[in-house]
């Protein structure tokens, strides 16, 4: 596996913010925003209704030597902004590529805080990936305006489960060549 490769996370400068990995403190923003059905609806993994214990659970996985993903919370704390905006990940697929995820809360969609944290991550590249994959609900044409935003080109149509829709949704997928 590439566990060697991913067990440091960097703090990465985003503009308005800071891309840094999460915290236990984060947990009560986190709840907050993924208890929102219209978040949770526009993820692959979150439920809806969020169970009890789950959003700590997976701030352990993140922090786990073992973990499969990188996350990092956007962290907006020192331009007066929350602590936790969203969170944006890396998960390597092969050696040298890996998939990006993302969501940030409701109360700031339509910030442009998606495509910062994006773009800052792509620029990043912490895991040194040569193509960046990611995928999003078809229903969900916001964050295909991040993806292609930042560079993403369409590679085509799939579909994937959703836990908190509980069904197959339509996805576009797409892909991000690294120089």
């Amino acid at each position: 596996m590439f566990q060697d490769q991913i067990t440091a996370q960097p703090v990465i400068e985003a503009g308005r913010f800071i891309l840094r990995p999460l915290r236990r403190s984060d947990a009560g923003l986190i709840a907050m925003y993924t208890a929102d059905r219209r978040l949770a609806e526009g993820t692959r993994a979150i439920p809806h209704p969020l169970p009890p214990g789950a959003t700590e659970a997976y701030i352990a996985r993140a922090q786990s030597e073992a973990r499969t993903e990188d996350v990092w919370a956007l962290d907006g704390s020192a331009n007066g902004l929350a602590e936790v905006l969203g969170v944006v990940s890396l998960t390597r697929i092969e050696e040298d590529q890996s998939e990006v995820g993302f969501w940030v809360g409701p109360g700031f969609w339509n910030t442009g805080f998606a495509s910062e944290a994006v773009s800052a991550l792509v620029a990043a590249n912490p895991h040194r990936s040569r193509t960046l994959f990611a995928e999003v609900f078809q229903d969900n044409t916001g964050s295909a305006r991040v993806l292609t935003n930042c560079g993403f080109e369409y590679l085509g149509d799939a579909e994937s489960w959703s836990v908190a829709r509980g069904a197959r949704v339509p996805t576009w997928t797409y892909l991000k060549k690294m120089a």
